[in-house]
């Protein structure tokens, strides 16, 4: 598990995340994870914003994949199921340019009442690190 380094409101609820920075980070994603808590993400920022795909490799719960761009959200995949086999298919908005995906629990969305077009606004928070 990553750290929370960010967090969401979503349907009016607060989403914490952990955040996918680097390019291996974001090819492990949530892989082998048993569970993700309704209150719980993951964060894939993509600057400078590009077409993506996703898959579900090695993933072994369903999940809900956001795709953000310029603060809304222009696709859902809804309740994505995990793949154990090769080739495993992928998911995205075709060519529509994102600079970031949410990945929830799977029926999160739907839950949340999430809707192509909503506003979507991350909030990056402090590490101690940072704190004088």
């Amino acid at each position: 598990m990553l750290p929370i380094t960010a967090e969401v409101e979503l349907g009016g609820q607060i989403i914490d995340l952990e955040v996918a920075q680097t390019r291996q980070q974001q090819t492990i994603g949530l892989m082998h994870r048993e569970q993700l808590a309704d209150d719980r993400g993951m964060l894939f920022p993509f600057e400078p914003p590009r077409p993506v795909s996703f898959w579900m490799k090695n993933v072994q719960i369903s999940l809900d994949m956001v795709f953000v761009y310029q603060e809304e959200i222009v696709a859902i995949a809804t309740n994505v199921p995990p793949c154990a086999t090769d080739p495993c298919p992928t998911y995205g908005p075709g060519n529509q340019f994102v600079d970031a995906v949410i990945e929830l629990r799977g029926g999160r969305a739907e839950e949340l009442g999430l809707q192509t077009g909503d506003e979507v606004r991350v909030q990056w928070l402090e590490s101690d690190s940072e704190v004088n």
